[in-house]
């Protein structure tokens, strides 16, 4: 019988890594960051070690889930520019389970600051490979653009969640963000993969609504969560009370049909264990 070599001890003894998702989408006003913190802290709620990084410089997700601007010192944008370390970023946020990297406004000179920088498109990978092992998820909340920080996203994930709220001019859009992630794929991350497209703001009043869904659905087949969010008002006011919308009101339509969704990514991703 062959012992086992140190390099198998140490492969056993290592911590699994944490499944990376983006949730991206270059049109502003679908839904992003209301998707990452609800999607986020219903996962965290199971039990799951949850890590939200806020790449947005409106810094909404910090601020949806209670992080004063004091709180900010150490953020992101620190992170990317090299002025912190990322376990020094990394705050606790009041739902068990979550942390965040918050950002501030200055993360939208980095795209400007960083253009020079070599290996620009692999920095948040970089800082991430330092806690992977520390948490089961990481949420990564994307700007409503293309540039470089969404890349550096992309750079890192293992998957990509894509809200799309149900309107004509949302499906250019898709298609657009659809080649770009296939260029990501080609040239920089081929372990990227597009987990699945939420419909958001739906509304079964609208015809255009179940017009655009059964486009999308019939474009892109089960790629289309079968769990779409809602329009719901309590989800839009939860944000003022730095609460996501589960917490402040568990029983609205918009919150059940979040943890619906958080139940039916980890069950397509195998990790509802």
């Amino acid at each position: 019988m062959n012992n086992p070599s140190n390099t198998d001890i140490d492969n056993n003894l290592k911590k699994p890594l944490a499944k990376i998702f983006s949730i991206v989408n270059q049109k502003g006003g679908v839904g992003k960051t209301t998707t990452a913190i609800n999607v986020a802290t219903a996962m965290a709620s199971i039990k799951k070690k949850v890590l939200l990084i806020d790449l947005d410089p409106q810094g909404n997700a910090s601020t949806g889930l209670g992080i004063e601007n004091n709180q900010r010192t150490n953020n992101i944008y620190s992170v990317l520019i090299g002025d912190c370390k990322i376990n020094q970023a990394i705050i606790k946020t009041k739902i068990p389970n979550l942390e965040i990297i918050p950002a501030t406004v200055d993360l939208s000179a980095s795209e400007v600051e960083l253009i020079n920088v070599e290996q620009r498109e692999f920095l948040l990978k970089t800082a991430l490979h330092e806690i992977t092992e520390n948490y089961q998820i990481i949420i990564i909340d994307c700007p409503p653009s293309l540039g470089l920080l969404t890349i550096n996203a992309l750079c890192s994930s293992n998957s990509i969640l894509i809200p799309m709220q149900c309107e004509f001019f949302s499906l250019e859009g898709l298609s657009h963000l659809l080649n770009t992630v296939g260029l990501i794929k080609d040239n920089l991350n081929d372990e990227l993969q597009v987990s699945g497209i939420i419909l958001t703001m739906h509304d079964r009043r609208n015809k255009l609504t179940e017009q655009v869904e059964n486009d999308v659905r019939e474009f892109l087949g089960d790629k289309v969560y079968e769990n779409y969010i809602p329009r719901n008002v309590r989800l839009s006011e939860a944000p003022s009370y730095g609460l996501p919308g589960i917490i402040y009101d568990s029983k609205s339509s918009g919150s059940l049909s979040y943890i619906k969704l958080a139940k039916e990514i980890l069950t397509k991703e195998n990790l509802f264990t």
